[in-house]
């Protein structure tokens, strides 16, 4: 009886998931329907809904860029320690302009406010498209405790671009203004990682580490009963690094000594963190590090994150621990992979709780 209704259980979340997915119009959809209690698919498990502790006294990195040619030293010195201790970090005066950013923002949440009707012809789960916009990429992981309360509009930017045609109207020009500067903070960025792990600035340029870029513009509406979901479930990237511009709104946070710590909004700033490939390659020197989005009464809250990886997932280009990074005191932690090895594994996986790494340690 038991296994019956286990059974049973499984394929009504999974006809409820088909359901939803089918109506092509997301959680926003929901929202523009007028519901007012959360759907099963989308109530996560108590325990992955814990809130952060109310005397946390982290202090969240936040590292200023403005004169890095003068002040290089400190500057990799400070992404150094952040991303080894948080994996994470905020940078201001980083060479966007703040009207690109504001602009950024409402491009997104104009894409997703716009009619049903002209959002659904982007509606998709075949990654093989170059703009895909859905509800949660990974809706139907079998291990994924619930679906998370966001609908994402996904681009290629780099390095074979989507065409223009195929963006969005609402948010064309803006998407390819941001991804341009965005690609130029990505070279200034792995030079710093590459410094601060004691490599020559252009190693990880060399090794094709800010080559491919993905933007992801999230929109995460008000939620009827945002303590029983999440606006993204507890995950870590699975890229080299990520660049994250968000709102005033809020709601990420990060695991920091198994403690969830606020990532404060901080207008004009942009949020770095390491991703799964660059934990591998540094052989655990930089850390990719578990984090979430809370779901909120108030909204809509704007993310928009690009991911850094390699030029092309099919290529064959194996990556493992950076050799001049090992000795006999520091062998190699894990074993070499492609990328395309280590995307499939992760999405397949889903959000577990469990690290993407632990796959490929020795």
């Amino acid at each position: 009886m038991a296994t019956s209704n286990n059974t049973q259980q499984k394929y009504d979340k999974i006809s409820e998931l088909k359901a939803f997915d089918d109506t092509k119009g997301g959680v926003k959809g929901l929202i523009d329907g007028g519901i007012t209690k959360l759907p099963q698919i989308f109530i996560h498990p108590h325990d992955s809904l814990k809130k952060i502790p109310k005397n946390s006294n982290f202090i969240f990195p936040l590292i200023d860029l403005q004169n890095i040619n003068i002040n290089n030293k400190e500057i990799v010195k400070q992404i150094q320690e952040a991303s080894e201790t948080w994996g994470f970090f905020q940078v201001i005066n980083h060479g966007i302009p703040v009207p690109v950013l504001d602009e950024m923002l409402r491009g997104t949440r104009r894409f997703h406010e716009q009619d049903i009707d002209v959002r659904k012809p982007y509606y998709s789960r075949d990654v093989a498209r170059k703009v895909m916009y859905n509800c949660n990429f990974e809706l139907f992981s079998e291990k994924s405790f619930a679906a998370d309360w966001r609908d994402s509009l996904y681009s290629v930017m780099a390095p074979d671009p989507a065409k223009p045609e195929e963006l969005p109207e609402t948010c064309r020009e803006i998407i390819i203004e941001y991804s341009n500067h965005v690609m130029k903070l990505g070279y200034t960025l792995v030079e710093l990682f590459s410094k601060g792990l004691g490599l020559k600035p252009n190693h990880l340029k060399e090794m094709g580490c800010a080559e491919g870029l993905g933007i992801l513009c999230n929109y995460y509406p008000k939620c009827p009963q945002p303590e029983l979901a999440l606006g993204s479930s507890r995950h870590a990237d699975s890229d080299f690094f990520t660049v994250l511009l968000q709102d005033d709104i809020g709601g990420l946070q990060v695991l920091h000594k198994n403690q969830w710590v606020d990532v404060p909004p901080i207008h004009g700033a942009l949020i770095i963190n390491i991703g799964d490939i660059l934990q591998l390659i540094s052989n655990d020197k930089y850390k990719s590090v578990d984090h979430r989005v809370l779901a909120n009464k108030i909204g809509p809250r704007i993310s928009v994150a690009s991911f850094f990886s390699t030029g092309l997932l099919e290529s064959s280009r194996i990556y493992g621990p950076i050799e001049e990074l090992l000795s006999k005191d520091n062998p190699p932690k894990y074993r070499a992979t492609t990328l395309k090895d280590f995307f499939e594994y992760s999405s397949k996986k889903g959000f577990d709780n469990n690290s993407n790494l632990s796959h490929y340690k020795i």
